[in-house]
Protein backbone atom coordinates (compact mmCIF):
# COMPACT_ATOMS: atom_id res chain seq x y z
CA UNK A 1 0.00 0.00 0.00
CA UNK A 2 1.45 3.47 -1.11
CA UNK A 3 2.08 5.86 1.95
CA UNK A 4 2.55 8.82 -0.89
CA UNK A 5 0.18 11.83 -0.25
CA UNK A 6 -2.25 11.83 -3.19
CA UNK A 7 -3.19 15.30 -3.34
CA UNK A 8 -5.41 14.95 -6.22
CA UNK A 9 -6.27 11.80 -7.86
CA UNK A 10 -7.86 11.95 -11.05
CA UNK A 11 -9.60 8.37 -12.54
CA UNK A 12 -12.45 8.02 -15.22
CA UNK A 13 -13.01 11.20 -14.96
CA UNK A 14 -13.46 11.33 -11.29
CA UNK A 15 -10.99 13.26 -9.02
CA UNK A 16 -10.45 11.22 -5.76
CA UNK A 17 -8.94 13.25 -2.56
CA UNK A 18 -7.16 11.78 0.73
CA UNK A 19 -10.96 11.79 2.50
CA UNK A 20 -11.92 9.81 -0.32
CA UNK A 21 -9.07 7.06 -0.10
CA UNK A 22 -9.29 7.22 3.41
CA UNK A 23 -13.21 6.60 3.85
CA UNK A 24 -12.98 3.77 0.84
CA UNK A 25 -9.43 2.48 2.79
CA UNK A 26 -11.92 2.04 5.93
CA UNK A 27 -14.99 0.93 4.31
CA UNK A 28 -13.02 -1.92 2.69
CA UNK A 29 -11.45 -2.42 6.26
CA UNK A 30 -14.84 -2.34 8.10
CA UNK A 31 -17.05 -4.00 5.72
CA UNK A 32 -15.01 -7.17 4.91
CA UNK A 33 -18.26 -9.50 3.39
CA UNK A 34 -18.82 -6.93 0.19
CA UNK A 35 -17.93 -7.91 -2.74
CA UNK A 36 -16.15 -5.63 -5.59
CA UNK A 37 -19.75 -5.53 -7.04
CA UNK A 38 -21.20 -4.18 -4.10
CA UNK A 39 -18.12 -2.02 -2.74
CA UNK A 40 -18.41 -0.10 -6.32
CA UNK A 41 -22.03 0.54 -5.63
CA UNK A 42 -21.61 1.68 -2.19
CA UNK A 43 -18.46 4.53 -2.96
CA UNK A 44 -20.21 5.37 -6.09
CA UNK A 45 -23.37 6.57 -4.00
CA UNK A 46 -20.91 8.07 -1.38
CA UNK A 47 -19.39 10.27 -3.77
CA UNK A 48 -22.32 11.05 -5.28
CA UNK A 49 -21.24 9.68 -8.64
CA UNK A 50 -24.46 9.14 -10.58
CA UNK A 51 -25.38 8.82 -13.97
CA UNK A 52 -28.15 11.32 -15.39
CA UNK A 53 -30.60 9.30 -14.50
CA UNK A 54 -29.47 9.05 -10.89
CA UNK A 55 -28.59 5.83 -10.71
CA UNK A 56 -24.95 4.84 -9.15
CA UNK A 57 -22.28 4.94 -12.06
CA UNK A 58 -21.28 1.28 -10.58
CA UNK A 59 -19.29 0.62 -13.77
CA UNK A 60 -16.74 3.37 -14.02
CA UNK A 61 -16.18 2.97 -10.26
CA UNK A 62 -15.45 -0.39 -9.88
CA UNK A 63 -12.28 0.39 -13.13
CA UNK A 64 -11.15 3.41 -10.91
CA UNK A 65 -10.99 1.23 -7.78
CA UNK A 66 -9.23 -1.33 -9.60
CA UNK A 67 -6.66 1.49 -10.97
CA UNK A 68 -6.26 2.72 -7.86
CA UNK A 69 -5.06 -0.43 -6.37
CA UNK A 70 -3.01 -1.10 -9.17
CA UNK A 71 -1.39 2.33 -8.24
CA UNK A 72 -0.99 1.15 -5.15
CA UNK A 73 -3.33 3.67 -3.18
CA UNK A 74 -5.32 1.03 -1.75
CA UNK A 75 -6.05 -2.41 -1.01
CA UNK A 76 -9.62 -4.32 -2.76
CA UNK A 77 -10.78 -7.28 -1.37
CA UNK A 78 -10.20 -10.92 -3.21
CA UNK A 79 -12.36 -11.53 -6.30
CA UNK A 80 -14.93 -14.64 -5.64
CA UNK A 81 -15.38 -16.79 -8.23
CA UNK A 82 -13.67 -19.22 -10.60
CA UNK A 83 -11.36 -17.32 -12.51
CA UNK A 84 -10.25 -14.41 -10.24
CA UNK A 85 -13.77 -13.15 -11.22
CA UNK A 86 -13.43 -12.96 -15.22
CA UNK A 87 -15.77 -14.80 -17.04
CA UNK A 88 -14.96 -16.86 -20.35
CA UNK A 89 -15.75 -16.13 -23.67
CA UNK A 90 -19.23 -16.76 -24.57
CA UNK A 91 -19.74 -20.64 -25.14
CA UNK A 92 -19.83 -21.60 -28.79
CA UNK A 93 -23.36 -23.49 -29.95
CA UNK A 94 -25.24 -24.52 -32.95
CA UNK A 95 -27.35 -21.47 -32.44
CA UNK A 96 -24.32 -19.82 -34.43
CA UNK A 97 -23.15 -22.00 -36.53
CA UNK A 98 -22.20 -20.56 -40.17
CA UNK A 99 -25.38 -20.90 -42.77
CA UNK A 100 -26.02 -20.92 -46.15
CA UNK A 101 -25.54 -17.65 -47.54
CA UNK A 102 -28.90 -15.61 -47.95
CA UNK A 103 -28.50 -12.61 -50.41
CA UNK A 104 -31.12 -9.59 -50.61
CA UNK A 105 -31.68 -7.28 -53.69
CA UNK A 106 -32.94 -3.27 -52.56
CA UNK A 107 -36.68 -4.33 -52.63
CA UNK A 108 -35.56 -6.53 -49.37
CA UNK A 109 -33.60 -4.07 -47.65
CA UNK A 110 -36.94 -2.16 -47.52
CA UNK A 111 -38.38 -5.05 -45.18
CA UNK A 112 -34.87 -4.76 -42.71
CA UNK A 113 -36.04 -3.87 -39.51
CA UNK A 114 -33.23 -2.66 -36.49
CA UNK A 115 -34.69 -4.39 -33.17
CA UNK A 116 -32.85 -3.77 -29.51
CA UNK A 117 -31.90 -7.16 -27.48
CA UNK A 118 -34.61 -7.60 -25.72
CA UNK A 119 -34.90 -11.83 -23.80
CA UNK A 120 -31.77 -13.20 -22.42
CA UNK A 121 -31.84 -15.67 -24.90
CA UNK A 122 -31.12 -12.62 -27.81
CA UNK A 123 -28.23 -11.73 -24.93
CA UNK A 124 -26.52 -15.32 -25.23
CA UNK A 125 -27.16 -15.32 -28.58
CA UNK A 126 -25.39 -11.67 -29.62
CA UNK A 127 -22.69 -12.47 -27.39
CA UNK A 128 -22.05 -15.71 -29.04
CA UNK A 129 -22.30 -13.90 -32.40
CA UNK A 130 -19.90 -12.04 -31.85
CA UNK A 131 -17.42 -13.99 -29.97
CA UNK A 132 -17.10 -16.32 -33.39
CA UNK A 133 -17.29 -13.77 -36.29
CA UNK A 134 -16.44 -10.10 -34.81
CA UNK A 135 -12.53 -9.68 -35.21
CA UNK A 136 -12.35 -8.02 -31.71
CA UNK A 137 -14.95 -11.03 -29.79
CA UNK A 138 -16.98 -10.24 -27.16
CA UNK A 139 -16.27 -8.28 -24.41
CA UNK A 140 -19.16 -6.74 -22.40
CA UNK A 141 -20.22 -2.57 -23.61
CA UNK A 142 -18.86 -0.43 -20.82
CA UNK A 143 -21.46 1.86 -19.36
CA UNK A 144 -24.91 2.46 -20.39
CA UNK A 145 -25.81 0.25 -23.31
CA UNK A 146 -27.82 -0.92 -26.43
CA UNK A 147 -27.79 -3.91 -28.58
CA UNK A 148 -29.44 -4.40 -31.41
CA UNK A 149 -30.21 -7.41 -33.77
CA UNK A 150 -31.06 -6.41 -37.29
CA UNK A 151 -33.73 -8.62 -38.85
CA UNK A 152 -35.05 -9.38 -42.45
CA UNK A 153 -38.02 -11.31 -41.50
CA UNK A 154 -37.27 -14.46 -39.16
CA UNK A 155 -33.56 -13.99 -40.59
CA UNK A 156 -30.86 -12.36 -38.29
CA UNK A 157 -28.49 -9.98 -40.61
CA UNK A 158 -26.50 -8.38 -38.26
CA UNK A 159 -25.48 -7.36 -34.35
CA UNK A 160 -24.70 -3.84 -33.37
CA UNK A 161 -24.04 -2.27 -30.08
CA UNK A 162 -23.37 0.60 -28.83
CA UNK A 163 -21.87 1.48 -25.20
CA UNK A 164 -20.09 4.62 -23.57
CA UNK A 165 -18.34 6.80 -25.64
CA UNK A 166 -14.19 7.15 -25.09
CA UNK A 167 -13.35 9.69 -22.05
CA UNK A 168 -10.86 11.85 -24.35
CA UNK A 169 -10.12 11.94 -27.92
CA UNK A 170 -8.64 15.13 -29.19
CA UNK A 171 -10.07 15.44 -32.85
CA UNK A 172 -13.64 14.86 -31.67
CA UNK A 173 -12.89 17.16 -28.85
CA UNK A 174 -12.00 19.78 -31.64
CA UNK A 175 -14.64 19.01 -33.80
CA UNK A 176 -17.26 19.74 -30.27
CA UNK A 177 -15.69 22.28 -28.93
CA UNK A 178 -16.01 21.86 -25.59
CA UNK A 179 -13.82 22.53 -22.67
CA UNK A 180 -12.48 19.80 -19.96
CA UNK A 181 -15.34 21.06 -17.60
CA UNK A 182 -18.18 20.48 -20.57
CA UNK A 183 -16.68 17.26 -21.68
CA UNK A 184 -16.55 15.84 -17.96
CA UNK A 185 -20.22 17.05 -17.68
CA UNK A 186 -21.85 15.90 -20.58
CA UNK A 187 -19.95 13.21 -22.01
CA UNK A 188 -22.94 10.94 -21.29
CA UNK A 189 -24.51 12.56 -24.51
CA UNK A 190 -22.07 11.00 -26.44
CA UNK A 191 -22.63 7.06 -27.67
CA UNK A 192 -19.90 4.67 -29.27
CA UNK A 193 -20.54 2.38 -32.00
CA UNK A 194 -18.62 -0.16 -29.84
CA UNK A 195 -19.43 -3.49 -32.23
CA UNK A 196 -20.98 -3.65 -35.88
CA UNK A 197 -21.21 -6.77 -37.28
CA UNK A 198 -22.64 -8.30 -40.44
CA UNK A 199 -22.53 -12.14 -40.66
CA UNK A 200 -20.18 -13.59 -43.17
CA UNK A 201 -23.00 -15.57 -44.69
CA UNK A 202 -24.77 -12.18 -45.80
CA UNK A 203 -24.88 -10.85 -49.16
CA UNK A 204 -26.78 -7.30 -49.81
CA UNK A 205 -25.30 -4.61 -51.42
CA UNK A 206 -26.00 -1.59 -49.18
CA UNK A 207 -27.21 -3.14 -46.10
CA UNK A 208 -23.98 -1.20 -43.32
CA UNK A 209 -25.52 1.95 -44.66
CA UNK A 210 -28.79 1.13 -44.27
CA UNK A 211 -28.07 -0.11 -40.30
CA UNK A 212 -26.47 2.78 -39.84
CA UNK A 213 -29.31 5.20 -40.87
CA UNK A 214 -31.73 2.45 -38.82
CA UNK A 215 -30.00 2.97 -35.49
CA UNK A 216 -29.38 6.59 -35.88
CA UNK A 217 -32.96 7.21 -35.98
CA UNK A 218 -34.23 5.09 -33.56
CA UNK A 219 -31.05 4.45 -31.35
CA UNK A 220 -32.26 8.24 -29.55
CA UNK A 221 -35.84 7.62 -28.76
CA UNK A 222 -33.91 3.64 -27.48
CA UNK A 223 -32.09 5.52 -25.50
CA UNK A 224 -34.40 7.72 -23.94
CA UNK A 225 -36.86 4.67 -22.69
CA UNK A 226 -34.29 3.07 -21.28
CA UNK A 227 -31.73 5.90 -19.64
CA UNK A 228 -34.05 8.83 -19.65
CA UNK A 229 -32.23 11.05 -21.97
CA UNK A 230 -31.36 11.27 -25.57
CA UNK A 231 -27.96 11.21 -26.59
CA UNK A 232 -27.03 13.64 -29.06
CA UNK A 233 -24.11 12.49 -31.09
CA UNK A 234 -22.29 9.54 -32.25
CA UNK A 235 -18.67 8.58 -32.62
CA UNK A 236 -17.33 4.96 -33.43
CA UNK A 237 -13.42 4.07 -34.27
CA UNK A 238 -12.71 1.87 -37.51
CA UNK A 239 -9.18 0.39 -37.96
CA UNK A 240 -7.97 2.04 -40.36
CA UNK A 241 -5.66 -1.10 -41.38
CA UNK A 242 -8.26 -3.63 -42.07
CA UNK A 243 -11.29 -1.23 -43.33
CA UNK A 244 -11.58 2.26 -44.96
CA UNK A 245 -15.08 2.82 -43.15
CA UNK A 246 -16.77 3.24 -46.67
CA UNK A 247 -20.49 2.00 -44.88
CA UNK A 248 -19.62 5.13 -42.24
CA UNK A 249 -18.97 7.58 -44.63
CA UNK A 250 -22.23 6.17 -47.15
CA UNK A 251 -24.46 6.90 -44.11
CA UNK A 252 -23.23 10.21 -44.05
CA UNK A 253 -20.69 10.20 -40.77
CA UNK A 254 -17.91 12.81 -40.88
CA UNK A 255 -14.41 11.59 -40.71
CA UNK A 256 -12.64 13.60 -38.11
CA UNK A 257 -8.60 12.24 -37.95
CA UNK A 258 -7.22 9.89 -36.48
CA UNK A 259 -6.19 7.87 -33.01
CA UNK A 260 -2.66 8.22 -31.84
CA UNK A 261 -2.33 4.51 -31.87
CA UNK A 262 -1.99 4.68 -27.78
CA UNK A 263 -4.22 2.98 -25.20
CA UNK A 264 -5.73 5.61 -22.84
CA UNK A 265 -3.83 4.23 -19.83
CA UNK A 266 -0.68 4.56 -21.99
CA UNK A 267 0.70 8.08 -19.79
CA UNK A 268 4.22 6.96 -21.14
CA UNK A 269 3.18 6.79 -24.84
CA UNK A 270 5.04 3.23 -24.77
CA UNK A 271 2.20 1.24 -26.22
CA UNK A 272 1.63 0.51 -29.87
CA UNK A 273 -1.99 0.17 -30.82
CA UNK A 274 -3.73 0.25 -33.92
CA UNK A 275 -4.73 3.59 -35.38
CA UNK A 276 -8.21 4.06 -36.08
CA UNK A 277 -9.83 6.63 -38.30
CA UNK A 278 -12.78 8.57 -36.19
CA UNK A 279 -15.74 9.07 -37.30
CA UNK A 280 -18.85 10.96 -35.64
CA UNK A 281 -22.59 11.07 -36.32
CA UNK A 282 -24.71 14.44 -35.07
CA UNK A 283 -28.25 13.32 -33.70
CA UNK A 284 -29.01 16.46 -32.99
CA UNK A 285 -28.98 19.98 -34.84
CA UNK A 286 -28.18 21.53 -31.83
CA UNK A 287 -25.76 18.81 -30.67
CA UNK A 288 -22.67 21.55 -29.92
CA UNK A 289 -24.58 23.63 -27.84
CA UNK A 290 -26.24 20.73 -25.75
CA UNK A 291 -22.52 19.44 -25.69
CA UNK A 292 -21.46 22.36 -23.60
CA UNK A 293 -24.30 23.34 -21.98
CA UNK A 294 -24.21 23.54 -18.18
CA UNK A 295 -25.51 21.80 -15.73
CA UNK A 296 -29.60 22.30 -14.97
CA UNK A 297 -30.57 23.06 -11.98
CA UNK A 298 -31.51 19.78 -9.63
CA UNK A 299 -35.50 20.50 -9.83
CA UNK A 300 -35.12 21.05 -13.94
CA UNK A 301 -33.38 17.92 -13.82
CA UNK A 302 -35.78 15.86 -12.26
CA UNK A 303 -38.92 17.53 -13.99
CA UNK A 304 -37.44 16.85 -17.01
CA UNK A 305 -36.21 13.03 -16.98
CA UNK A 306 -38.67 10.21 -16.06
CA UNK A 307 -37.94 7.58 -14.33
CA UNK A 308 -35.74 5.44 -15.88
CA UNK A 309 -36.13 1.74 -16.96
CA UNK A 310 -34.36 -0.93 -15.74
CA UNK A 311 -31.08 -1.24 -17.94
CA UNK A 312 -32.20 -4.77 -19.60
CA UNK A 313 -28.56 -4.77 -21.50
CA UNK A 314 -26.64 -4.66 -18.50
CA UNK A 315 -28.65 -6.88 -16.45
CA UNK A 316 -28.29 -9.45 -19.17
CA UNK A 317 -24.57 -8.94 -19.60
CA UNK A 318 -23.91 -9.97 -16.30
CA UNK A 319 -26.44 -12.85 -16.71
CA UNK A 320 -24.32 -14.13 -20.18
CA UNK A 321 -22.67 -17.31 -19.87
Amino acid sequence: MSSRDPGCLRYCGRTFSAEDLEWIRNLIATRPELTRNALSRLVAERLGWLRPDGRPKEMSCRVALLRLERDGWLRLPSPRGRGGGKKPPPRLTDASRPRAPLSLGAEALREVALRPIETRKESYLWNELIERYHYLRYQPLPGAQLRYFAWYRSEILAALGFGAAAWKVAPRDRFVGWTHEERERNLHLVVNNARFLILPWIRAPNLASRLLSLAAKRLPEDWQVRYGYKPVLLETFVERDRFRGTAYRAANWIYVGVTQGRGKLDRKKERALPVKDIFLYPLDPAFRERLRAPSPRRDERELSQPAPAPPLDSALEAASP
